[in-house]
């Protein structure tokens, strides 16, 4: 009995866990941001990046608040729409009933303006019912862009910020071939650039948030796109890591 007890709970943890890690945790990625500020602080006070460090512990926190309030539905909108479409309805059902039919057959001439008639009316009605049922995800979903947009002009500052962090150009002012522009040392540019790809890889996950319990078609692909951005800065940023390191060895 003991030992059946123990598997259940062994079991029911396994399955706690499983279901804890499907999601991305707002309040951990906001830590992260938090944990990196205070590195970058303490490296590279009152720097640019700091700066833009700073905004993105904002921007997360924004972000924890917009995709609890994405992934709650919107009553009102609910109430509004619910009500206008069963108006639409009851008003075509009391169309169709008040409709007298005529005992005499109609000719196909006749009857063609008729069938168009209805035609259109029924398509104006499906375009009325299916606008009225896709408002609240169309309102999230402008909700939703406006921050990934966001998001994806922070992505454009980071890599403003490694742009002039160029490992050949200090490699050549070491050996004293070009005069010194950056008053920073080779560890120093280490760190700088991998700040740089930590913080990119952040606006990644943040950008997630948005669509983790928001299943848009079109919020989905505003995030890959986030996503694809963030990854081809990083890949810049390790190349110049991989250049900066071959230097080290040559030298």
């Amino acid at each position: 009995m003991a030992i059946q007890n123990t598997g259940q709970v062994i079991i029911f943890t396994m399955e706690k866990e499983h279901i804890y890690y499907q999601q991305l945790d707002a309040t951990k990625i906001t830590e992260t941001v938090i944990t990196l500020s205070q590195r970058i602080d303490e490296r590279f006070p009152d720097s640019g990046l700091h700066k833009v460090c700073e905004q993105l512990v904002s921007i997360s926190q924004r972000a924890q608040m917009q995709a609890q309030w994405i992934d709650k539905p919107i009553l009102s909108l609910r109430i509004v729409a619910g009500v206008l479409i069963t108006l639409i309805l009851a008003a075509l059902i009391s169309t169709l009933s008040a409709v007298n039919p005529t005992p005499k057959t109609m000719t196909v001439i006749q009857f063609i303006p008729v069938l168009e008639s209805a035609i259109n009316d029924i398509v104006l009605i499906a375009i009325a019912i299916f606008f009225l049922a896709t408002l609240e995800r169309r309102f999230k979903r402008h909700r939703a862009l406006r921050a990934i947009h966001e998001l994806r002009a922070i992505a454009h500052i980071i890599d403003m910020h490694q742009l002039n962090k160029d490992p050949v150009r200090l490699h050549w002012e070491s050996k004293g071939i070009l005069e010194p522009k950056h008053s920073i040392t080779p560890v120093l540019m280490t760190r700088y650039l991998d700040y740089c790809s930590e913080l990119l890889s952040i606006v990644g996950k943040i950008a997630v948030l948005y669509v983790q319990s928001f299943n848009d078609p079109v919020a989905l692909s505003a995030v890959n796109e986030v996503e694809q951005l963030t990854t081809g800065l990083s890949r810049k940023i390790w190349q110049k890591l991989m250049i900066f390191q071959t230097n080290n060895t040559s030298h």
